[in-house]
């Protein structure tokens, strides 16, 4: 398929994508949910701040707390289910009204237009990932710094905690659209992407070696690995940044791949 028809392609996806009215408010509930979560985390540390935890600012700061508190275990499950079930609505709902035949029958190329929608796919959740990071860290620096613990943009670690929270987006878009290819049905989809994102890291422990790899072989847990800044809690089983990387970039190329040859061997 020639340059020519893939932007074509490529244009089609991202009208699907906004042609439905629920998106804008999708993203919109998202955003304000993960933002307000971060903001409210951030108020309440401040809130309730006594003066033992003003003599201990420089530890807070060295620990990585503000860094941490950046983007927030709550506001990373919600953000992580909510994109993940934007993924895997944008292909399961197409299996369910039909339209994936009528695509299909108009674009033989099944895995031009699988590429073209796992391309557009993760470029709106990368733009809609950075803003959302990038705003949820400055709110929430804003209002550690009123007692003078926030930290900027080019604080240790900082810069990386945002990175990594945005790319969260993408990831877990392409994890569910890859499971809604594979699954079909929007319901079964959803149970996996929970299953996936939110239980399997707390079934897996660091005691042991083979139960800590494969805790380290999930997204969240990743993304957790990443926000954390040069201060390191003690684990059984350290691992690096470099490992949370591959990770990341390992659940979302086989998302793709996942989706590209299932639509390719198995009829519609």
């Amino acid at each position: 398929m020639n340059d020519v028809k893939f932007r074509n392609l490529l244009s089609a996806e991202l009208l699907k994508m906004w042609s439905l009215r629920s998106t804008p408010w999708v993203f919109l509930a998202t955003a304000l949910a993960a933002i307000g979560f971060n903001a409210g985390e951030a108020y309440d540390r401040t809130h309730y701040w006594t003066e033992q935890d003003t003599r201990s600012a420089a530890k807070f700061i060295s620990d990585g707390i503000p860094v941490q508190m950046s983007f927030t275990d709550n506001a990373s499950l919600i953000f992580a289910l909510a994109v993940t079930a934007i993924g895997i609505v944008a292909i399961s709902g197409e299996y369910s009204t039909g339209l994936i035949r009528t695509t299909f029958t108009a674009v033989p190329a099944r895995r031009s237009v699988m590429a073209a929608k796992a391309l557009v796919m993760a470029g709106v959740m990368s733009i809609f990932g950075a803003l959302i990071a990038l705003v949820s860290f400055y709110v929430t620096q804003g209002i550690l710094g009123m007692k003078d613990v926030g930290v900027s943009i080019d604080h240790p670690g900082a810069l990386r905690g945002v990175v990594a929270s945005a790319l969260l987006a993408p990831v877990c878009a392409l994890v569910g659209m890859g499971i809604g290819t594979l699954l079909r049905h929007a319901g079964p989809s959803m149970v996996a992407g929970v299953v996936i994102l939110l239980l399997a890291p707390f079934l897996f422990s660091e005691d042991h070696r083979w139960s800590a790899v494969l805790n380290h072989a999930l997204p969240m847990s990743a993304w957790r690995r990443l926000l954390e800044t040069p201060f390191t809690p003690e684990i059984p089983q350290p691992w690096t940044t470099t490992g949370a990387w591959i990770v990341y970039a390992a659940w979302a190329l086989g998302a793709v791949v996942a989706s590209v040859t299932v639509v390719q061997r198995r009829d519609q």
